[in-house]
């Protein structure tokens, strides 16, 4: 039940993604060239949403609709390491033109290269979890 759930939360996630225009390559463009706020705003919006949900889950202890408590783990603070992953996570998304989210939203609009993009971004993803440890953090 939850797969199903979750697979709905997704589609509907992409059905956005490509309404909004979030995944457009153009839109991206714009954006990185600071030619336009459209980007900007849904970002923006995102994260002001995402900050107040935060906030509302941990002062009303509120749980998943399955029970289960939402914790948030500390992270440790430390500027270069998100400095460096920001840069390259930047980067990787101006080369490609799609971050994470949007990649598979162009796999369900027919967007077939993109595939190449998420072969590629899978293969950093292991290849970061090979070098964790012997890389500076």
């Amino acid at each position: 039940m939850r797969t199903l759930i979750y697979l709905f939360i997704g589609i509907l996630f992409g059905i956005t993604m490509f309404k909004s225009e979030a995944a457009s390559w153009f839109r991206i463009y714009e954006m990185f060239k600071f030619e336009a706020f459209h980007m900007y705003g849904i970002i923006g919006s995102a994260l002001g949403v995402g900050l107040l949900v935060v906030q509302v889950i941990k002062r009303y202890k509120i749980k998943s609709f399955f029970g289960d408590a939402i914790t948030f783990p500390s992270k440790e603070k430390s500027i270069s390491r998100y400095l460096i992953g920001g840069i390259i996570f930047g980067l990787g998304w101006a080369l490609a033109g799609a971050c994470p989210g949007p990649m598979f939203t162009l796999v369900g609009a027919g967007y077939a290269p993109i595939l190449v993009v998420i072969a590629a971004s899978l293969l950093g993803t292991y290849l970061y979890g090979f070098l964790k440890d012997k890389l500076p953090h």
